[in-house]
């Protein structure tokens, strides 16, 4: 009997205009919002959706390659596109993951957030119902 070959779930994205595109391969961690002050000011929104890939199984693969980053925060930077000035990837010293855009990704319809970061510093009007957390066993 052959053995079965695993093969990583590959996820695909890119900003609006296409200039920075991207791959990451293996199971999305940690589908969330955030609403901190660093989140809402560059969406213009009252959060972001981001999730999480190992920093090595993400790949640019678009014209402009990896995006421009901008330090957020000492230790934080956010990748953006210069062209058209999507927020893409949010990035934090010594950390082995990579946090994307939820909506940069072509499938994002099929990844609800599960965690709501900053959730104090919201707007008091801003009502979320989450995804169940697959992690958790109730």
């Amino acid at each position: 009997m052959a053995e079965s070959i695993v093969v990583p779930d590959l996820w695909t994205g890119h900003c609006q205009c296409g200039d920075h595109a991207y791959e990451a391969s293996g199971i999305p961690d940690d589908p969330h919002l955030c609403s901190c002050e660093h989140c809402t000011r560059l969406s213009g929104a009252p959060a972001m959706a981001w999730v999480g890939f190992h920093r090595d199984a993400l790949k640019w693969t678009g014209p402009g390659g990896e995006p421009t980053y901008f330090s957020t925060w000492p230790t934080l930077h956010r990748g953006s596109c210069q062209r058209c000035r999507t927020q893409l990837t949010s990035l934090a010293d010594g950390s082995d993951m990579i946090m994307v855009a939820i909506f940069s990704l072509s499938r994002s319809a099929e990844l609800a957030p599960v965690g709501r970061s900053y959730r104090e510093e919201a707007a008091p009007w801003m009502a979320i119902t989450l995804a169940p957390d697959p992690q958790r066993r109730t």
